[in-house]
């Protein structure tokens, strides 16, 4: 099942999209996805490829979890939340919490931003939502990159039921975080916030941190924003 699956990948491939991809995903010595591999084929197409695939085993799941090629990874992770919204809505707990724990034990393979946004918020924020939240903490506390991102993005789930205590608690927790695709995060989960929680929660947030907090989050989360709003906290600066 594993070859077919790679075997239907490889027939969509094209070079001429693997080189844009690697560009776009930053894929030389030194950037953020340095080696990652990329073959060539679009979203979309990986997502009607996880849907032919959607009764792939765990096991098998895993095999593909630890590919070196990108579309690989996110096809099984695709594949993995899809399931997870499976098992929610067949209320099946012990799917739901070995889809969870492998996603955990193995951060490492969820290496790339478009990795943790099409699943950290579909897995670990829907998992957690009953359940204590101290591993987003440890998370947003980690060394590496994309679990500090994972513990941001997840707190999408939490800010779509309308709370949104624990990703304004891990917004200042990476608030002077030097990586400008966590500062992305955080003014991404921050605008969210205003959205479908409350403009209250957001700004109270930013009268206390818009004027030292990164400009790339500032920006991010005065998006919406009518102008004059915008210009009040980005004036506030300290430059």
């Amino acid at each position: 099942m594993i070859e077919q699956l790679k075997k239907d990948l490889q027939e969509l491939a094209t070079p001429q999209k693997a080189k844009a991809s690697e560009w776009f995903f930053k894929t030389d010595k030194g950037q953020y996805g340095e080696g990652d591999k990329f073959i060539g084929v679009t979203v979309p197409e990986q997502r009607l490829i996880a849907k032919k695939y959607k009764d792939l085993p765990l096991t098998k799941a895993e095999q593909l979890f630890k590919s070196p090629i990108h579309e690989e990874r996110l096809v099984a992770l695709i594949i993995l939340v899809n399931q997870f919204k499976a098992a929610v809505k067949q209320n099946d707990s012990k799917i739901q919490k070995e889809i969870y724990e492998f996603y955990l034990a193995n951060t490492g393979w969820v290496n790339n931003w478009d990795l943790v946004d099409s699943s950290a918020g579909y897995i670990v924020g829907p998992y957690l939502e009953n359940r204590s939240k101290d591993i987003l903490y440890k998370l947003a506390k980690s060394k590496n990159l994309w679990e500090r991102r994972i513990a941001m993005v997840a707190t999408s789930y939490f800010i779509a039921q309308g709370d949104p205590k624990d990703a304004l608690k891990i917004a200042e927790i990476l608030i002077d975080d030097k990586h400008d695709l966590i500062q992305k995060a955080v003014g991404w989960m921050l605008r969210e916030v205003g959205k479908r929680c409350s403009e209250k929660d957001l700004t109270n947030f930013l009268d206390k941190h818009a004027a030292t907090m990164p400009r790339t989050a500032l920006r991010y989360s005065i998006e919406h924003f009518p102008e004059g709003k915008r210009q009040y906290y980005l004036k506030s600066v300290i430059k």
